[in-house]
C-alpha cells in the first residue's frame, strides 16, 4: 500500500511585525504594528503583533483607528526589502529538511517532507525542527500545518495551527467530519465574503454542508471555483508541491492606492502611464507579450464604493508602454464616470513569447518595431543607474508618483 504524502505548511506569525521586534528588542513587551506613512492614505496596518492583537488591534484597519485601540502603540514603517530577503533566507532552512520547498506567499511555504522522514523522523518531529531552526536564526514564530495534500495542509494551519499553543496541527483526511466540516463556510480557505453570501443563500453554513452537497450542483452554479470549493472542503487537492509552480505566469499586474483623490482625467492618466510603464518593463524583462489589458479603479468614498474592473483585448500580442496605456485609456473613457479615486490598477494577460511577433497587414510595422526596441533601451538604462534616470516628461508633473515608487518595493518603502 502506497504511503501517504506528507505536506506542510509553514506560515509566519506576524511575519513583518515579529522581524521588526526582533530588529528593535527596546520594544520588546510592548504592542507593535508595521504601518505605512500615518499622513497618507496608506496608513493602515500592514502587519501587528501578538500583543497588539490581543488588544484589538487588526491587519488592514487604519492606523488611526488601531492607535484609538491601544494609545501606547508603537509604530514602525515598513522594510520590504529585509522581509524579503529573510523570507528567501526561510526558503533555504527549509530546503535543509526536503527539495520540495515551494513559496506559496512572503510568510508562507510548502514542503513536501513524504521522503524526509527517514532523515529527519515523523511528521511532528519534522515540524518542531522547522520551527526551533526559524526562531533560533530569526526570532520568528512559526506554524505548520500538516496534511496529506496542500489544501489540507492550509486548513490545518489556518484553523487550528495558529489557535494550538504548540503552532502544530495534523488535519487528516478520515476525520473531516469530526475536526473541520463543523466550521462555518467563511473558514473555508478560498470563501469570500461574496461567495459566502451566495453559499448561505443557498442554505450551505459549514463547510460539512457544502461537502455532502452534490458537486455537480456547485460546479453548476459557480463553476470551476465552485468545483474547487466543494473539493476542498472534501479534502481533496492533486497539485503537487514544485519549485516550478509558479515558474509560468498567467499575467502581470500593478497597482497602487493614491496619496489623495484624483479627480481630474489628466492627473489620472499620468498614473496610468507610470503603471504601464511598470508592468510593460516587467513583461520585457521575462520575454513575454499579451494581447488583454484590464484596469481596475476603486472610488475614493468609503460609504458609497464605486469602481470598475474591465479588460479590453486588442489584436495583437505587446509589451510596448503606449500601446498598453492606449487600451488602458479606452477602459477609463468608456467605464469611468468622472467620481474621485483612490487606487488605480493595471494587469496584462494571454501572453506569449516576445520572440514572435504577429505582422500587421495594415499598421506601421517599423514604426512598432522601433517602438519595442526603445523599451529594451530604456529598460537597460533604468537597470543600470536607476528608475528615476530617465524619464516621461508627464512623470514631471505634479500628479506622478513615479519619484515615491521608485523608492518602494511591493507599495512599501524598502
Amino acid at each position: 500500500m502506497k504511503r501517504a504524502n506528507v505536506i506542510f505548511l509553514v506560515d509566519m506569525e506576524s511575519f513583518y511585525a515579529s522581524i521588526e521586534h526582533a530588529a528593535n528588542p527596546q520594544y520588546d513587551g510592548r504592542p507593535l504594528v508595521v504601518s505605512g506613512d500615518v499622513n497618507r492614505r496608506s496608513g493602515v496596518i500592514l502587519a501587528a503583533c501578538p500583543l497588539a492583537k490581543a488588544k484589538g488591534v487588526r491587519n488592514a484597519e487604519r492606523l488611526f483607528e488601531a492607535q484609538q485601540k491601544c494609545p501606547d502603540l508603537v509604530v514602525v514603517k515598513p522594510h520590504m526589502q529585509r522581509y524579503v530577503d529573510i523570507s528567501l533566507q526561510i526558503s533555504k532552512i527549509l530546503g535543509t529538511f526536503t527539495d520540495l520547498v515551494e513559496p506559496y506567499s512572503i510568510d508562507e511555504q510548502f514542503m513536501d517532507v513524504t521522503g524526509s522522514q527517514k532523515l529527519f523522523g515523523p511528521p511532528y518531529e519534522i515540524a518542531e525542527k522547522v520551527k526551533q531552526a526559524i526562531m533560533d536564526r530569526f526570532g520568528v514564530k512559526a506554524r505548520v500545518g500538516i496534511g496529506e495534500n496542500k489544501v489540507l495542509a492550509k486548513l490545518a494551519c489556518d484553523n487550528f495551527a495558529k489557535k494550538s499553543s504548540e503552532g502544530i496541527y495534523w488535519l487528516r483526511k478520515d476525520s473531516l467530519d469530526l475536526d473541520l466540516w463543523c466550521l462555518p463556510i467563511e473558514k473555508l480557505f478560498g470563501v469570500g465574503r461574496k461567495m459566502s453570501v451566495h453559499l448561505r443563500n443557498m442554505g450551505i453554513r459549514t463547510i460539512g454542508q457544502l461537502a455532502q452537497t452534490d458537486g455537480a450542483r456547485i460546479k453548476k452554479r459557480f463553476g470551476v471555483h465552485g468545483q474547487v470549493l466543494w473539493m476542498s472542503a472534501n479534502g481533496e487537492d492533486y497539485s503537487p508541491v514544485t519549485r516550478a509552480a509558479h515558474a509560468r505566469r498567467k499575467g502581470y499586474g500593478n497597482g497602487m492606492t493614491l496619496p489623495r483623490d484624483y479627480v481630474k482625467k489628466e492627473d489620472i492618466c499620468v498614473v496610468l502611464l507610470e503603471l504601464c510603464e511598470e508592468v510593460c518593463a516587467r513583461l520585457r524583462q521575462d520575454g513575454w507579450m499579451g494581447s488583454t489589458v484590464s484596469l481596475s479603479v476603486n472610488g475614493a468614498d468609503f460609504v458609497e464604493k464605486r469602481g470598475f474592473h474591465r479588460q479590453y483585448t486588442i489584436p495583437f500580442e505587446t509589451n510596448i508602454t503606449m500601446e498598453v496605456y492606449e487600451a488602458a485609456c479606452t477602459l477609463l473613457e468608456r467605464f469611468w464616470d468622472g467620481y474621485p479615486i483612490r487606487r488605480l490598477s493595471i494587469g496584462v494577460s494571454n501572453l506569449q513569447s516576445d520572440q514572435n511577433w504577429q505582422l500587421s497587414l495594415f499598421d506601421d510595422n517599423a514604426s512598432r518595431d522601433r517602438l519595442s526596441t526603445i523599451g529594451y533601451v530604456m529598460d537597460g538604462i533604468r537597470q543600470k543607474y536607476g528608475k528615476l534616470a530617465i524619464q516621461r516628461a508627464s512623470s514631471l508633473q505634479k500628479a506622478s508618483q513615479l519619484r515615491d515608487r521608485s523608492q518602494k518595493i511591493g507599495g512599501h518603502y524598502k
